[in-house]
This record gives structure tokens, sequence and C-alpha cells, in this order.
């Protein structure tokens, strides 16, 4: 039986300061949510403001989400499709020439579901040169697309072989 009111992330670290996420909040609603600026160079400008590493002639279209874009790794020529939503309070690294197709979900966080306190549980996600995540795909935490794999629409690409969620427990202490 879970006890949501034991549930503690208060060792996890979201990689830059309160001001700095509060900030990035509001400026992802306008600029990168909203649809209201279609210009990739702006938005890759921006990223970069809130360290992102962001290659060359990287394409984001509208309605794209980023939780942590101080956990984002962007390769040159990458598309970053309409209704993307990176969610990476891990890291993620996107390499040369990918594809990320409308509504695909990237996720790098999840909770232990025998726990009773829930503990976080996350780790990176790596999509490597050439690959192609298709539309209203997910990956979840540690999935590894290889070069040039195309994960299918719709589909689910799990945790890779040999990858380890790291956990936040209760008690303040990763695990």
């Amino acid at each position: 039986m879970r006890d949501l009111a034991a549930y503690s992330n208060s060792s996890y670290a979201p990689g830059c300061g309160v001001v700095a996420r509060v900030l990035w909040y509001y400026v992802s609603l306008v600029v990168f949510e909203s649809g209201w600026l279609p210009s990739s160079a702006l938005k890759r400008t921006v990223l970069r403001l809130f360290g992102a590493s962001i290659g060359r002639g990287v394409v984001i279209k509208p309605n794209v989400r980023i939780k942590c874009p101080w956990r984002l790794t962007v390769g040159n020529e990458a598309w970053i499709g309409q209704d993307v939503w990176i969610d990476n309070i891990d890291d993620v690294t996107i390499e040369d020439s990918c594809c990320l197709s409308q509504g695909a979900y990237l996720c790098t966080g999840t909770h232990d579901h025998k726990s009773a306190s829930f503990e976080l549980m996350t780790a990176p996600i790596h999509i490597k040169s050439g690959a192609w995540v298709a539309a209203k795909a997910i990956l979840l935490p540690g999935a590894i697309v290889e070069a040039g794999q195309v994960i299918s629409a719709g589909s689910v690409h799990k945790r890779a072989e040999g990858v380890s969620l790291k956990r936040y427990g209760p008690q303040g202490k990763r695990r």
C-alpha cells in the first residue's frame, strides 16, 4: 500500500536554482509552448541561455515542452516536432540528424510502484545519430535509441539493458 504522505524527493537536485526554474517556466510558456513564435533560431538561442547544448540547424516546431533545458543536449540538424514533450528531470541527449515526430514523449523519471513511499527514480535517455522517434512514441527512463533506429508511431521504448535507475528516497538520500 502506498503512503503518499511519506513521499519525498528532497535528495533530488534539479540542476539549477529556484529562480532559474521559475524564469524558465514563464519563458517556456511564451517561447515554446504557446506556438506564437515559430522561429527555431530564437528557440535555439533561448535554450542555450538556459544551459542547453544545441547544435547548428536544429529545427524546433511549435508547442514543444522541455522541462529542464540545462539537462538537454541536441546535436546538429536535429528536428523536434510539434507537441513533443521532453520531460527531462535527468539528462537527454539527442545526437545529429535525429527526428522527434509530433507528440513524442521523452520521460526520464518514474516512481517505484512497489515502494510504500513511491520513491522517485530517474535515468537518462540517449538518442543516437540518424534515429527517428515517430509520432506519439514514448521513451521511458533509461531508453537508448540506436543509430538509425526507428521507434514506431505510438510505441513504448523501455529502458536499455544494463542501464540503472537512480533512486531518491524519503530519507533524503540518493540510493
